[in-house]
């Protein structure tokens, strides 16, 4: 049996690794609506729309486009959409992934102040269309980031849920708001995880929550405790087994769809849990299925913080020993 060639670099963008992203980058760019509007009209996934909606809103320039759009269309729930998620970036930039002692009170009030322009938007399109998936995650992501409170996000998640039970964007946002960082608790966190897997259908990417949610706890102990207690807590036999049992449910079901958008991310949840924790033959799977597609999260939570280091350093491993 001749050798596989040897894995080439990762290529973490979306746009980079999926046609259909890359033809909606470009006709953003280039003030093309019917493009926009027939790049959209072709993803019956809300999750794959999901991920074409931040596709746009991460192209830098295109809010005067999206704005222009907008006045020109008022109507439209996907011109307002795209331009609340713009708007949403760009706050969020200006925030940074940073934890809050570490944001001023300016970066703040500007983020805030971006979110709350996006809300006004999201809000109309909302009550005007109340099945429309991509405003409501979009307003579970302004939820937490103006603190509305756990309550208010879950109201919001609920309402996206009553159309889109399974949406995996969504959840993985209401996610990061119950986590401790966010005023949430870890009983909390593995408890909507596996809720998620549960009633999931088989073959759903909801099963990486379960990974997500292990990743999010090993970052919180590594941070206060270090990196030996954190892998010590993602080798527990329970978080194994119920990562491994996730992974069967979702990624690795036979009725899992590899061309799916976010195939990569969930994907990645699972390769940089069992690499965390010291498992390559377990990632081995995850890695094999990614190939040279990769996802900055949550590589970035491991050893030296470089995503692409560590997603390359693991996975050499994982499939020289998987």
């Amino acid at each position: 049996m001749p050798a596989l060639p040897p894995p080439g670099r990762p290529v973490f963008e979306p746009a980079d690794r999926i046609p259909s992203l890359a033809a909606l980058r470009t006709a953003v760019r280039s003030k093309d609506w019917d493009a926009i509007t027939a790049g959209f009209a072709v993803l019956s996934d809300e999750d794959d729309r999901a991920l074409a909606c931040r596709t746009i809103a991460e192209t830098a320039g295109t809010e005067f486009f999206l704005r222009e759009t907008v006045n020109r269309l008022p109507d439209d729930p996907l011109a307002r959409t795209l331009l609340a998620d713009r708007l949403i970036q760009t706050g969020w930039a200006i925030r940074s992934g940073h934890r809050a002692q570490h944001v001023s009170r300016q970066q703040f009030s500007e983020f805030h102040a971006y979110l709350r322009r996006a809300e006004l938007l999201l809000i109309d399109v909302c009550a005007e269309h109340p099945e429309y998936a991509l405003a409501w995650y979009l307003r579970v992501i302004t939820s937490r980031g103006l603190q509305l409170g756990l309550g208010e996000t879950r109201r919001r998640y609920d309402r996206l849920a009553e159309h889109h039970p399974h949406h995996f964007s969504g959840q993985s946002q209401l996610l990061q708001q119950i986590c401790p960082k966010w005023g949430g608790s870890w009983e909390a966190v593995h408890a909507f995880a596996q809720e998620c897997v549960e009633s999931a259908p088989a073959g759903g990417p909801s099963g990486a929550l379960t990974a997500v949610a292990q990743m999010e706890q090993y970052l919180e102990v590594s941070e206060k405790e270090g990196t030996r207690a954190a892998e010590t807590y993602l080798r527990a036999p329970d978080n194994h087994a119920r990562l491994r049992d996730a992974a069967a449910r979702s990624v690795l079901h036979p009725a899992f769809r590899a061309d799916a958008h976010h195939a990569v991310n969930a994907h990645s949840a699972f390769a940089a849990a069992h690499s965390a924790a010291g498992r390559p033959a377990d990632a081995a799977p995850h890695f094999r299925a990614l190939g040279d597609h990769a996802c900055t999260f949550p590589f970035g939570y491991i050893g030296t913080g470089d995503h692409e280091t560590e997603f390359v350093r693991h996975r050499k491993t994982a499939l020289a020993k998987g």
